[in-house]
């Protein structure tokens, strides 16, 4: 006698006998269990999953007759598993691909430890009793407990759907149903009925009065009334992806990426790209960079909020000699590359061996080479936090556009080297290296622009070096300026001073051009302008203001009254210096598109200024 529950018969075009069947029940061993199953089911040459926990089993297997009903009888000699019931169904070839045990904390995920079917569950429904129930018109409620995408091929005519998407939040939803349906029957159905063996005693325990269970789900209601009362198909977890009222596959397919089901007629759709997409998942190109632009964001601010530099760690600072100084002793290389430390602390260093060439430490007299790495150990250090605040505004396959905050460093210098923007990137984006195509002030927050890939790197490189980029700053300076437009073409220093700052040099200094116009003259006695630069030098704008008189506010170098402070970057504490680079335009570096980027940093120090919309944007 066969000890399976008989269902649909077979016939000779429907050879593989598919089940499906649970047990909630206190197992043990489980992987002696899991290596005996999964060697047992290879044998028989049987596909599947077959899921193990220590609250019981859930299994979907599907292979030749005697291979199925082998493996449920053994397994019903198995303790606890005595009454294991299964629901059956033919196909014409194996659904699955490869046959699976695992082990799992539960064999359906719940997430609530005090639910305990196997001790506990809510009393079963017969299907021909809801069938009954629902001819009559009976008073009472359907409940659909399973995931949305299910839903859509099919359910119980007037059932409740609880939009979910992941079982694991059934209890979020149900806590959610109204007090009148907590006062009548309720009837809870699912696939082969097992989220409802959960599913009941919680509602049970959120007061709704009178639960019912449909006993074998959806499948076992099939099997006995057909599709009386239910409008649609019946999602299950194989390759037949849906079945009908017959228990016969539907010809609905599956998205590869997203795992919804699809109708025939949706696989016309042009959305539709076998293993890559489908009309539920499709994305435009431009959804999927905002996606991976969202991604992106939150790993970088994750990576920045560490603060990596204020963990003590030995700073190495490489430094490779340019052509310039090739052939120089070390100690005059080191006094030239670094002018802003005395010679007689690179000596310190040298002589302690600090100062080393693949490892090895060098002497003052040695000779160094073009190209070379020379390496500045600089024992355990640890680094002034800085802002973390960062906000990625784009990026594609070529640039990435950051809205810098400050105090930040954009590169290693000085006291920082892993507390900068460039090691944040570097982390984010590893194993690519990202290239700056241009440069702020550690105090100046906004907009800067980096490239993908060397190519990229030179052709935006050089729209910055041929002044085709359009750069917009916004500055907070001390003063009320004569006009509402002026202008400085001041020469500045080609060679950093003290703390790196740089200052005007007539006779010897690089050209630079930076326009400014007033937007707002305040009762306090600054004044909010914008600033335009044509060049890009070293603190061009900084020092430009200040040889108006103009300093900027919150500056701690460029003082009113063109006086010099004695710090170069800001604590993170410290009030902002208030220069920020707003607006940015430059052609695409692939395409040759004018892309134009703004700002939408909020900044206390703007007050009710806003800026003007941009066109080309």
């Amino acid at each position: 006698m066969n000890p399976l529950v008989p269902t649909a018969q077979a016939s000779p075009r429907t050879p593989v006998l598919n089940v499906a069947a649970y047990q909630f029940a206190a197992l043990d061993d489980l992987a002696g269990l899991r290596q005996e199953l999964k060697e047992r089911c290879v044998r028989a040459a049987l596909k599947g999953t077959i899921l193990l926990s220590g609250e019981g089993i859930n299994l979907f297997i599907a292979g030749a007759t005697e291979s199925v009903e082998g493996l449920i009888e053994h397994l019903r000699t198995i303790p606890g598993l005595e009454g294991l019931q299964v629901k059956e169904s033919w196909t014409e070839g194996q659904p699955f691909q490869r046959m699976l045990v695992k082990i799992k904390k539960e064999i359906i995920p719940f997430g609530i430890d005090e639910i305990r079917p196997a001790v506990r569950t809510s009393p079963k429904l017969p299907p021909q009793q809801l069938r009954q129930w629902l001819a009559e018109g009976k008073r009472l409620t359907l409940l659909d407990t399973r995931n949305d995408y299910e839903i859509e091929l099919g359910t119980f005519r007037g059932a409740i759907d609880l939009k979910i998407k992941h079982f694991r939040h059934f209890p979020e939803a149900a806590a959610r149903i109204s007090d009148e349906v907590k006062r009548q029957p309720v009837v809870m159905f699912c696939t082969g009925g097992i989220r409802c063996e959960k599913a009941g005693p919680f509602m049970e325990g959120l007061g709704f009065q009178e639960v019912y269970q449909l006993e074998g789900g959806i499948l076992k209601y099939f099997e006995e009334c057909g599709g009386d009362h239910y409008d649609g198909d019946c999602f299950v977890f194989d390759h037949r992806v849906a079945v009908g009222p017959d228990l016969q596959p539907t010809g609905t397919a599956q998205c590869f990426a997203c795992q919804h089901p699809l109708a025939p007629e949706e696989l016309t759709r042009p959305e539709y790209v076998v293993g890559e997409s489908c009309p539920y998942c499709y994305q435009t190109p431009q959804q999927r960079n905002e996606q991976k632009r969202a991604m992106r964001q939150s790993l970088l601010i994750e990576l920045a909020k560490r603060l990596p530099g204020c963990v003590p760690h030995d700073n190495v600072r490489a430094m490779h000699v340019p052509r310039n100084l090739a052939g120089l002793p070390l100690i005059e290389f080191l006094v030239r590359f670094h002018p802003g430390i005395d010679r007689e602390s690179w000596c310190q260093w040298v002589r302690s061996g600090a100062i080393r060439f693949r490892g090895r430490p060098l002497g003052e007299s040695d000779v160094v080479g073009e190209g070379e790495r020379i390496d500045h150990h600089e024992g355990l250090v640890t680094e002034p936090a800085v802002a973390t605040d960062l906000i990625l505004v784009h990026e594609d396959e070529s640039i990435v556009v950051i809205d810098k905050p400050a105090p930040l460093p954009v590169h290693p210098s000085g006291r920082y080297h892993l507390n900068t923007l460039a090691h944040f990137l570097d982390e984010a984006y590893r194993p690519e290296k990202l290239r700056m195509a241009h440069r702020l002030d550690a105090n100046t927050s906004g907009l800067i622009v980096w490239s993908r890939k060397y190519s990229v790197a030179r052709k935006v490189q050089s729209q910055f070096a041929a002044r085709s980029v359009t750069k917009r700053y916004v500055a907070l300076v001390h003063g009320h300026p004569s006009g509402d437009e002026f202008a400085s073409d001041a020469p500045i220093g080609r060679d950093p001073g003290e703390l790196g700052g740089r200052h005007f040099d007539a006779d010897d200094g690089l050209d630079a051009r930076t326009e400014f116009r007033v937007l707002e003259r305040r009762d306090d006695g600054t004044t909010l302008l914008e600033a335009r630069p044509i060049t890009g030098r070293t603190n061009q704008i900084r020092i430009h203001l200040w040889k108006f008189n103009l300093a900027i506010v919150g500056d701690p170098l460029y003082l009113p009254r063109q006086s010099i402070g004695m710090q170069a970057t800001l604590d993170v504490d410290s009030p902002p210096m208030c220069l920020h680079a707003i607006g940015l335009q430059l052609d695409h570096p692939e395409t040759g598109e004018r892309l134009s980027f703004e700002s939408t940093r909020p900044l206390a120090w703007f007050g009710d200024w806003r800026p003007e919309p941009v066109s080309g944007s």
